[in-house]
């Protein structure tokens, strides 16, 4: 089960895209995510310090916590995982994401939309 925490934009807890530092790069965007590995739950937090939090199951070892985040994040906004990679900080906490075929305004309105 993934989980969003905060709120909708109705609610207050809308994403902007400067919080996470999100922008268009090149067949797609990047932003900025600081992940907990070895976490209780898979689950995308809130922004803080200019990056997206969030956290993940999986142990810090041989790629796995990356490999989940790239699969978090991809079922998230519904892309396949393969679009969706570590482009900096593989074996750091704060890690920039590549996504690939999706705009900073597209990702993020999937991103603050809940799932079904």
């Amino acid at each position: 089960m993934v989980h969003l925490r905060g709120g909708s934009k109705e609610e207050g807890g809308g994403l902007r895209a400067e919080e996470i530092n999100l922008r268009d790069d090149e067949g797609g965007c990047r932003l900025r995510v600081k992940v907990r590995p070895g976490g209780r739950a898979d689950a995308i937090g809130v922004p803080h310090g200019g990056a997206l939090k969030l956290s993940v199951t999986a142990p810090p070892e041989r790629g796995r916590a990356n490999a989940a985040v790239c699969a978090l994040l991809a079922g998230r906004v519904g892309v396949p995982v393969t679009r969706i990679s570590v482009a900096s900080g593989h074996t750091s906490p704060l890690k920039t994401i590549q996504v690939e075929g999706l705009k900073a305004v597209e990702f993020l309105a999937r991103l603050s939309t809940p799932n079904p």
